[in-house]
Formats: C-alpha cells, structure tokens, sequence
C-alpha cells in the first residue's frame, strides 16, 4: 500500500483544490495537492516538499484532518490529509493544469480522484 499526503490549504474560508494535467495519472480529476512519501519522511516533511515541488510554494502543517484508502486499478493507497496554511510563495503549476480556491459548499461541483472524495465531502459538512 502507498502512503500518500494531502495538503487542505485554507486561505479566507477558501480551499485550494487542484486538477491533474492531461499525461497524469488521473488526468482531469481535482485533487488537495500532496504526495507519496518517501522512505525516512514523515508524512508531515512529504507534504512541504511535495508542495514546494508541485506548485513552487512553502506551507506550514497545521493539524491532521482525516484519512481514507482507496483501491485503484494502480494499487491501493491511504491518504492521510492535513490542514496546510500557505506562507510563501506564488503558485505555480507543475503537474496540474489548473488550480481553484472554492468555499466548501462548491466542493461538490468538481470531480474529485476517489481518494480525495471523503475530504471534500468533510469540507462541504463543515460549512452546513
């Protein structure tokens, strides 16, 4: 199983959300940025790295928000998310074609990988 990461990056009651580039893995789906980890890395390490890597900013890991597993036709993974606060930085994509700060009651308009889907479900819940 791979344990990968998700950044729940919350800036003025918006989350950042974004969509995988056509030639991706899940090309066209909507995601919260993150990824697989390395050998000797804490989730948390993952998570700024991956972020830095992906769209050329710095985050901080605020708290754990929730996890879920999924099996793909790839191989199963479990999605462990956390809440991110962005500190520096200008977005940049990387390996997404496109990125969307959208309130938790949006969330539902996107198609989102099957792994991220209880997170947006949970950000939607929240805001009820």
């Amino acid at each position: 199983m791979k344990e990968v990461t998700a950044a729940i990056i919350v800036r003025d009651g918006r989350v950042l959300i974004t969509q995988r580039a056509p030639g991706e893995n899940l090309a066209g789906k909507w995601e919260f940025p993150g990824g697989k980890i390395e050998a000797g890395e804490t989730p948390e390490e993952c998570l700024k790295r991956e972020i830095k890597e992906e769209l050329n900013v710095d985050i901080e890991v605020l708290s754990f928000f929730g996890q879920s597993s999924y099996e793909y036709d790839s191989g199963t993974i479990r999605l462990k998310a956390f809440y991110c606060r962005w500190i520096a930085g200008d977005f940049s994509l990387r390996v997404h074609s496109r990125l969307e700060w959208v309130t938790g009651r949006e969330l539902e308009r996107y198609d989102f990988a099957a792994a991220d889907i209880p997170f947006a479900q949970k950000l939607s819940s929240l805001e009820k």
